[in-house]
């Protein structure tokens, strides 16, 4: 069974979306489709509007056929480890042909030829004239073009790197090189809705996640109005959490205790430790949390958001300060070595046939249950969905732990 594959987030699962989904299926002339998605963080490092479970419950309904989750050691990281990671996933499963991301250009030649380019990914020189680039004001991606225009690329290529989709476009090429993975690149032109678009557009039917996630956190009544942008199933998913006590609507903010109480009982030498944290940043931390004039995530990174730190940055470290990250696990030498195993989410009736299929093909242990498969990589998955929900409105044990108590889901 032909079958493409697709790197989510899914936060939640929008009209845009939907169209993706259809136009991967086309472009590839796949069967079937198979989502690697993060699960209760993001890779900007924002907790997830809903649980890993409703978003993938989401995606079943609209159509995805097997969905898998992307290990939070790579969903929360710098675009060359989270594609790295979500690639290294659907390769392993031995059943995806092809991958396909949305992009602002739609075209994927001229980053398969820069990838050929870049052969080793990014060198220790690129990643030096990004560092500057970002400490000068850039954003990531314009950082990222800059960088790989002086490192050699075209400006044709370089010029597609402006965009957040084809930057990672880019270095989910670099993956695919790296693991010399027979599966093919495709792009679908992303239209209607930019990635950072904040408010929804009057009259259409597809906005960015960014502006229904605003129109969410409004209430109800803010629910009524992202309604157009989304399949008739996910908002009645969200209907549903909503009501259930299960939803983040407040986004960082619900997570704000706990946060500020990891950051106040780590001293500077120990906040060094996580990862993101570089270059005296442990120490603006520590110098700003007395001066806020509230104990606001917000106002935390307004306090500390210069041009040298981005806002995507600093909430990746505040995450992973948040859920106790440090050390090896997160060193280059370990990401490298690729995700342990394949976490299944939910899947279909062709997604049990890619299951199937998956027990000859799959190159890591299949793993359903996460009480059958005790491993470091998957105890942080655990942890991270304990923390995520036990900020939900109406906390639950069973909830917390669903990794350990809840099936696949199978039903939608």
């Amino acid at each position: 069974m032909k079958t493409v594959g697709l790197v989510v987030e899914y936060n939640p699962f929008h009209n845009g979306h939907l169209l993706h989904l259809r136009r991967s299926l086309q472009a590839s002339g796949a069967e079937a489709s198979v989502a690697v998605m993060s699960g209760s963080f993001t890779q900007r490092g924002e907790p997830a509007l809903l649980s890993k479970r409703a978003r993938a419950e989401m995606a079943l309904a609209a159509g995805v056929d097997l969905v898998l989750e992307l290990p939070i050691l790579y969903a929360m990281q710098p675009a060359e480890w989270f594609a790295f990671g979500a690639i290294s996933l659907l390769d392993a499963t031995g059943v995806a042909d092809s991958v396909c991301f949305g992009s602002e250009s739609g075209e994927i030649a001229p980053l398969v030829e820069l990838a050929s380019r870049m052969e080793g990914g990014e060198t220790p020189a690129m990643r030096e004239a990004l560092r500057q680039a970002l400490a000068a004001g850039l954003s990531f991606p314009a950082a990222y073009a800059k960088a790989a225009l002086e490192q050699g690329g075209d400006s044709a290529a370089a010029a597609l790197l402006g965009n957040p989709n084809d930057t990672l476009g880019l270095h989910y090429a670099l993956a695919l090189r790296r693991l010399a993975s027979s599966m093919t690149p495709l792009a679908v032109r992303r239209e209607q809705a930019g990635y950072h678009d904040a408010d929804l557009p009057a009259g259409g039917s597809i906005a960015s996640a960014t502006a229904v996630r605003a129109a969410i956190a409004r209430g109800e009544g803010g629910l009524n109005e992202a309604a157009p942008y989304l399949p008739a199933s996910s908002l009645r998913v969200l209907r549903r959490e909503a009501e259930a006590g299960r939803m983040l609507s407040a986004g960082w903010e619900a997570l704000a205790q706990p946060l500020f109480a990891a950051l106040i009982t780590r001293a500077p030498e120990d906040l060094a430790l996580v990862p993101e944290a570089a270059e005296g940043l442990e120490h603006r931390i520590a110098a700003a949390l007395p001066r806020l004039p509230v104990p606001g995530v917000e106002a935390l990174l307004d306090a500390i958001k210069t041009k040298r730190y981005t806002r995507t940055r600093l909430q990746r470290l505040l995450a992973h300060a948040l859920l106790n990250h440090r050390g090896s696990p997160f060193s280059r030498e370990n990401l490298a070595r690729g995700p342990q195993y394949i976490r299944v989410l939910g899947f279909s009736t062709k997604g049990r046939q890619l299951l199937k299929t998956m027990k000859k093909t799959a190159k890591l242990p299949v793993v359903v249950r996460a009480a059958d498969f005790p491993h470091p990589q998957l105890a942080l998955d655990v942890q991270a969905s304990a923390v995520h929900a036990s900020a939900f409105p109406s906390p639950d044990i069973r909830e917390m732990y669903a990794d350990y108590y809840a099936p696949p889901i199978t039903e939608f």
